[in-house]
C-alpha cells in the first residue's frame, strides 16, 4: 500500500533534523507527523547505567543471546504494538530506510529463535538517539539497553539521547539536561568518526 509522502520522512531531512536536535513523533490517528525538540533533554551518560543486582544476575545467567540489527523492522513494530504509540506505518517506513543506508539500528534479545526484547534508534557521528524499546519477558529490553551502553563506551560514541526522561530510564540512571546544554553536546558527539557496526 502506498502512503503519502507527507507520512513518511525523506531520509536526508530525517538526519538533518536529528543532527539539529530534533525528533519526529507521528499522531496515532492521522499519522500526520510532528517535529520535538524539549527542553530539558533527556540524556542517559554513558558512565551512568545503574544495573541492578537482579539486571546483572540476568546478564550474568546467558539466557539471552543479544544480536544488533538482526531483526530491525520487527523491532520497530513491536515497539508500536501498545494502547497508544507514535510509531506510525509511515515512520516504520522511514527508519527501515535509514536502517539500508546504515543510521537506524536494533538491538535484540533472543531465547532460541524467538524475538523476547530489542530496542531502536538512530547513530550519527557519536550520538545514538534511542526512540523506543519493548520487552516480551522480564529484564529483556533492560539487558538490551546494558548490551548497547556496553557497545556504545567500546566504541567511544559521547551521546545516548533518550529524548525525555521517564521514572523507568530515571531508574536507570537517565537524568534531564538543558536544552542548549544537550546542544552543545550533540555538536560535539556528531563530528566524531565512530561507527556502530563495523
Amino acid at each position: 500500500m502506498e502512503l503519502p509522502d507527507a507520512l513518511q520522512i525523506d531520509p536526508e531531512l530525517l538526519l538533518s533534523a536529528y543532527a539539529s536536535g530534533i525528533f519526529p513523533m507521528a499522531d496515532e490517528e492521522s499519522g500526520e507527523i510532528s517535529w520535538y525538540s524539549p527542553d530539558p533533554r533527556g540524556i542517559l551518560p554513558l558512565d551512568g547505567l545503574k544495573v541492578s543486582r537482579s539486571l546483572r544476575q540476568l546478564f550474568h545467567k546467558q539466557a539471552f543471546s543479544i544480536e544488533c540489527n538482526k531483526a530491525f523492522e520487527t523491532v520497530m513494530r513491536r515497539c508500536a504494538e501498545r494502547d497508544e504509540t507514535w510509531i506510525s506505518e509511515g515512520l516504520i517506513r522511514s527508519y527501515i530506510r535509514l536502517h539500508a543506508m546504515g543510521y537506524a539500528h536494533s538491538v535484540e534479545a533472543w531465547q532460541g529463535d524467538l524475538l523476547v526484547g530489542g530496542l531502536y534508534g538512530v547513530s550519527l557521528g557519536g550520538a545514538f538517539f534511542g526512540e523506543s524499546m519493548f520487552s516480551a519477558v522480564t529484564g529483556a529490553s533492560k539487558l538490551c539497553l546494558v548490551a548497547l551502553v556496553g557497545r556504545l563506551n567500546e566504541r567511544r560514541y559521547q551521546l545516548l539521547d533518550t529524548q525525555y526522561l521517564t521514572p523507568h530510564l530515571a531508574s536507570l540512571g537517565a537524568m534531564e539536561i538543558p536544552r542548549d546544554e544537550y546542544l552543545d553536546r550533540l555538536r560535539k558527539a556528531i563530528g566524531l568518526q565512530v561507527r556502530f557496526i563495523d
